[in-house]
């Protein structure tokens, strides 16, 4: 664990621990900011539950915590592909980030809240692509993704912030803001689809990319009387998923009767959103959870 830390003095409200499957990760317990969990597997955020709130965050009693597979739930971080890549056939799917131990550089605490900041290490093969990550517990959960192209020429890439939010039955929620977008529906045609409702409701699998949209997503939860709104920069698209019965009981990971307690809304730049850099060139997608009642 001390090599983890590499000299970084952790404030009173950080520790540092071993999780399921001896995977290290870092909590956060803050009397005003809540409580969070960031996995150095992935960088991945597991957890986030607002002080006297529920947790925000869904996550799989099923899930795989190995070295060699992803977390199922909370924030995985799909880069430098999504999915299978634009021409599908890319592997591992969703990319290597998740996959991989990220190294965790600094950690600080202000009145704006708790910020750990995690570095992805580049290795033979790999895109020459420099990615940090910021975790911000504050009043709200606030992720940040940076991208720095370190080659010689331009790259092009994917990345989508996968984000799990637990819901009390995703049969009864609303996510708003989409209404009048364009999305492709990857359960249907190559053609985009206008959104002509006012909100999303789920009554079957679900799994839409909306294109051209920085708009902010709120999902509205009768069930557990809040509402959950995602706002998001540097981010051209929007994936809202909910594998429903079916393909939740083909998942290994996924606990056959637990797709009613989650959807997926997911910051992304994919397919036709992807992102060129320029050499030296910096790009910076971030999403911001709030929590309100409602």
């Amino acid at each position: 664990m001390r090599r983890v830390l590499r000299g970084i003095d952790l404030p009173a409200s950080v520790r540092l621990e071993t999780g399921p499957g001896d995977l290290l990760r870092l909590g956060v317990d803050h009397e005003r900011f809540g409580s969070a969990e960031v996995y150095l597997h992935g960088a991945h955020v597991t957890g986030w539950t607002p002080p006297g709130g529920a947790p925000v965050l869904w996550l799989s009693a099923q899930s795989h915590f190995r070295s060699d597979a992803a977390i199922r739930g909370g924030i995985p971080i799909c880069f430098p592909w999504f999915g299978g890549g634009p021409a599908d056939d890319q592997k591992p799917s969703h990319g290597y980030a998740r996959l991989r131990d990220w190294r965790l550089v600094a950690v600080s605490e202000d009145a704006d809240g708790v910020t750990l900041a995690f570095a992805l290490p580049v290795d033979d093969g790999d895109l020459p692509l420099e990615a940090t990550y910021r975790v911000t517990v504050g009043e709200a959960l606030g992720v940040a993704l940076e991208v720095r192209n370190a080659g010689e020429e331009a790259v092009a890439f994917e990345e989508a912030l996968h984000t799990y939010l637990a819901v009390s039955d995703v049969r009864q929620v609303a996510v708003e803001g989409l209404d009048g977008a364009r999305y492709l529906d990857r359960l249907g045609g190559p053609e985009p689809v206008v959104q002509e409702e006012d909100v999303i409701r789920f009554a079957a699998e679900t799994d839409r990319i909306y294109v051209e949209t920085d708009a902010a997503v709120v999902v509205s939860d009768p069930g557990a009387g809040r509402r959950i709104t995602v706002a998001k920069s540097g981010s051209s698209n929007t994936v809202v998923w909910n594998p429903w019965a079916d393909k939740a009981h083909a998942m290994a990971d996924f606990g056959d009767d637990e797709w009613p307690g989650m959807v997926c809304v997911e910051t992304a730049n994919v397919r036709t959103g992807a992102i060129t850099l320029a050499p030296g060139e910096t790009h910076v997608m971030t999403a911001r959870i709030e929590v309100a009642a409602g």
